[in-house]
C-alpha cells in the first residue's frame, strides 16, 4: 500500500453547491477525496429559469466538475449514481454494483421536484425545473407555443396557446413569471407577425394569500405590484386541485388551460435518502446533529436540501437555499480535519446574508440583517451576488456579458428549438397537436425508479 492508499477515504454524493465547497476545502489536505455524482457537471441551480426563458445558454451556469476539481491531486470524481450504503463494511454502493469503501461519508445529492404524492399523474402535465433537462424542456415547449400560435386561426386556440401558468409563489416561481412573461412581451411577440404582446397571459398560482412568504409582507407587497406591471396575473389563496395535460384545476372552479405548466411549488430530497437506512423527518430529509453528521453514524454527513438541521434555540430547519450548503460544506471539511487530529467537533453556526429574488428587468427585491431594497438597487445587488457564487471566470465573463446585452438590446440569443419533428413523433395533446414533442429526456429523479444490478 503506497502512502497515499493510506490516507483515510472521504467520499462525497453529490457535486453541487455543498459538495463541491466540501471538496475545494479539502485541497491538499491529508485525505484521499472521491466525488461522486451522476451528471459530470456543477449547475448553478439559482438561474435555471433564466436557461428555461432563453436568457442564458446552458453551458453559462454549468461548469464540468473535473474542470473545477482538476488540479487537486488528492481528489478524482466519479460519473455514477450512488444508491445505498453498507455500514458493517462502511462502503457506498454505486447503481452498477461498484463498492467505495470511506472512512467518512458526506452526503450532499440535493433535492428533486416534489409534487406532493402527485408524481404520477401530475408530474407529466407540470415541469419542474431541477436541472438542464427540465431548463431546456421548458425552453422549448413555450418557444413552440409561439410556433403553433403564429399558425393558429382560432382564436380560442390561439389564446391557449399563448397562456402560460406557473404554480408556486415563491422564489423561483416569481422569477419563472417575470421572465416568461418579459420573454413573451418584450421579445417574442417582435418576432412573429400575428402576436401581439396583449395575447401572452401568465398566471402565478399560490396557494398562500401572498407571494414570496419567506420575505416581509412590504417587499411581498412590492413583488406583487412588479409582476402585474409585467402583465402578470396572480391568483393567490389557490389550492390546485388536480394537474391535468394543459389544464391546472381548482377546487369549485373552471380549469385553467395552458399550453406550458411550470411546477414551482416545493422541492423534496432525492430518493437516495430513503434507501440509506437513517433517520429520516417527515419530508424525507436526513436528520443531522449539530455538527452535521447523521444520527447514529458520527462517520457520515449530510448538508444541503437533503438534510435536516435546526439552529440551536430554533424550531424550525435550515431552508435549502445554496448558502445554506456552501457553508455547511465547508463546515464539515472542517470537522473531519478535526477528527484526523483528534479534536473535539464544533457546531455548525449559520450566518443569514439575507434573501433575495428577481421578478424581471430592473425588478427585484431584497433583504438582509434589517435592510430592505426593492426596485433597480436590489436588482444590481441582485446580479452582483449571482455573478460572485458562480464557478468559473468564463461563466460569470459569459453570464455578464450576456446580462448586458439583454438590458440594452432587450434581445435573447438562446431562442433554439432542439425537438426533432419526427414522422413517428406522438403529440401530447390536442392543444399541441401542431407541435412537435420536445427532449424526451427523464425529468429529475426518474432514473432512481430501476433497482441496480447485483454487485
Amino acid at each position: 500500500m503506497t502512502a497515499k492508499e493510506s490516507l483515510p477515504r472521504v467520499v462525497i454524493v453529490g457535486g453541487g453547491f455543498g459538495g463541491l465547497q466540501l471538496a475545494r476545502a479539502l485541497d491538499g489536505k491529508p485525505v484521499r477525496v472521491t466525488l461522486v455524482d451522476r451528471e459530470n457537471h456543477h449547475l448553478f441551480q439559482p438561474l435555471l429559469y433564466q436557461v428555461a426563458t432563453a436568457g442564458l445558454g446552458p453551458s453559462s451556469i454549468a461548469v464540468p466538475i473535473r474542470a473545477v476539481l482538476g488540479d487537486q491531486k488528492n481528489t478524482e470524481v466519479i460519473l455514477g449514481e450512488a444508491w445505498e450504503h453498507d455500514p458493517a463494511t462502511r462502503e457506498l454502493v454505486l447503481r452498477d454494483g461498484e463498492r467505495l469503501a470511506y472512512d467518512k461519508l458526506v452526503i450532499a445529492a440535493g433535492a428533486k421536484t416534489n409534487y406532493f404524492g402527485h408524481e404520477a399523474d401530475w408530474a407529466p402535465h407540470a415541469h419542474g425545473l431541477k436541472d438542464l433537462r427540465d431548463a431546456i424542456r421548458i425552453r422549448e415547449r413555450v418557444l413552440l407555443a409561439f410556433e403553433a400560435a403564429e399558425r393558429e386561426p382560432d382564436p380560442e386556440v390561439r389564446a391557449r396557446l399563448m397562456t402560460f401558468v406557473v404554480i408556486g409563489g415563491g422564489p423561483t416561481g416569481v422569477e419563472m413569471a417575470g421572465a416568461i412573461s418579459e420573454l413573451g412581451r418584450m421579445v417574442l411577440a417582435g418576432d412573429y407577425r400575428r402576436i401581439h404582446p396583449n395575447d401572452i397571459r401568465v398566471v402565478l398560482v399560490e396557494m398562500a394569500p401572498r407571494v414570496l412568504t419567506p420575505f416581509s409582507e412590504e417587499l411581498s407587497h412590492d413583488a406583487a405590484i412588479m409582476l402585474k406591471e409585467l402583465g402578470v396575473e396572480l391568483h393567490l389563496g389557490q389550492r390546485v386541485k388536480q394537474v391535468t395535460e394543459g389544464a391546472v384545476h381548482f377546487e369549485g372552479e373552471k380549469p385553467l388551460e395552458a399550453s406550458v405548466i411550470v411546477w414551482a411549488s416545493g422541492v423534496k430530497p432525492v430518493s437516495l435518502a430513503e434507501r440509506l437506512g437513517v433517520t429520516l423527518d417527515d419530508r424525507g430529509r436526513i436528520c443531522v446533529d449539530e455538527h452535521c453528521a447523521v444520527l447514529g453514524h458520527p462517520e457520515i454527513f449530510a448538508v444541503g436540501d437533503i438534510a435536516r438541521f435546526v439552529p440551536e434555540g430554533s424550531e424550525q430547519p435550515l431552508p435549502g437555499l445554496a448558502p445554506v450548503a456552501m457553508q455547511q460544506g465547508r463546515h464539515v471539511a472542517r470537522q473531519i480535519l478535526r477528527d484526523l487530529k483528534r479534536q473535539p467537533r464544533e457546531p455548525f453556526r449559520y450566518v443569514d446574508k439575507g434573501q433575495m429574488a428577481t421578478i424581471g428587468r430592473a425588478r427585484a427585491v431584497a433583504e438582509a440583517k434589517g435592510m430592505k431594497l426593492e426596485g433597480l438597487m436590489a436588482w444590481f445587488a441582485w446580479l452582483f451576488i449571482h455573478i460572485l457564487y458562480l464557478v468559473g471566470f468564463r461563466n460569470r465573463a459569459t453570464v455578464l456579458f450576456d446580462w448586458f446585452w439583454q438590458y440594452v438590446t432587450f434581445g435573447r440569443g438562446s431562442r433554439l428549438i432542439t425537438a426533432r419533428h419526427d414522422a413517428d413523433d406522438v403529440r401530447p395533446s390536442p392543444l399541441m397537436a401542431s407541435l412537435p414533442r420536445t427532449s424526451t429526456a427523464p425529468r429529475s429523479g426518474e432514473r432512481e425508479a430501476a433497482r441496480p444490478p447485483a454487485a
